[in-house]
């Protein structure tokens, strides 16, 4: 049988979109539909999977954790870049940072996707704190994504992936090879050294053993429902020492979510 003619009806859709739900608490966004159809339909052809309830077969099989994260890319953006939301970091180097010189320091990027965002922390940490080659320094980077979290692991980026990063730090961070139409750029092993990327889905068991200063988990809750939203922030507030802060995207806000956080500045949370 051809792919070709191979039917996906609005119920088998929906049966695979529940699968995603009950593994990760992702949603498909609205409008997104019709994409997300045509990439599973290109999975298909990958795997070589000739109709839709031999891939929904696959999907509740043991080796469909694996494709779920797939189905997972299908359905959200994966789409970032260093120092995205540059207020975020404005913050976090003038009002935080100041205070934690004499502390262990402990972040957690948790929904990390290609790396930009935890490799954009160790930069400004390198920077910033004064003597950092002998403090206590651990940079978490999560994802559920298998493919993101490869990406991250190779810490090579593409020109166009280059734009929000300070020329002081594309000089100092990264080393340069090919020319300036096709070039890429490799993050120094001092950065990258500073992260610890694991696989890690945000509905599952967290097996961290200690608090963070700050977590990051931006641009991740608006592929969640509130029941979701809410059990996740009450997660976060057990991982977040005294003291410590949450970000998350600037379409996020907490305020119908949950109340625990004190509210300092758009998209940014104190943990009292």
């Amino acid at each position: 049988m051809s792919l070709d003619s191979v039917e996906l009806t609005a119920s088998q859709f929906k049966k695979i979109c529940a699968i995603v739900y009950r593994f990760s608490g992702i949603r498909l966004s609205n409008g997104k539909e019709a994409l997300v159809k045509s990439r599973l339909m290109k999975r298909l052809r990958a795997l070589n999977i000739e109709t839709i309830e031999a891939y929904i077969k696959y999907l509740k099989s043991k080796k469909g954790t694996i494709e779920l994260g797939y189905m997972i890319d299908a359905m959200t953006t994966n789409k970032t870049n260093f120092f995205r939301e540059s207020a975020h970091f404005k913050f976090l180097t003038d009002k935080i940072l100041p205070h934690l010189n004499d502390r262990k320091l402990r972040f957690w990027s948790a929904a990390c996707s290609t790396g930009e965002e935890p490799y954009s922390l160790a930069m400004l940490l390198n920077d910033k704190i004064r003597g950092i080659e002998k403090k206590d320094v651990k940079i978490l980077a999560t994802d559920i994504s298998a493919t993101c979290l490869e990406k991250a692991r190779r810490s090579v980026y593409e020109k166009s992936n280059m734009s929000g990063i300070p020329d002081q730090y594309l000089r100092k961070y990264f080393n340069k090879a090919g020319n300036n139409s096709s070039a890429i750029f490799q993050l120094k092993d001092e950065i990258v050294r500073m992260v610890q990327v694991s696989c890690l889905n945000l509905m599952k068991a967290w097996p961290m053993k200690s608090s963070f200063n700050v977590i990051f988990c931006r641009n991740v809750m608006i592929y969640f429902d509130k029941k979701t939203q809410e059990k996740l922030v009450n997660r976060f507030w057990d991982y977040i020492e005294p003291g410590g802060y949450l970000f998350v995207g600037h379409s996020e806000g907490l305020s119908s979510i949950s109340h625990k956080f004190s509210y300092i500045q758009p998209a940014v949370y104190l943990k009292k």
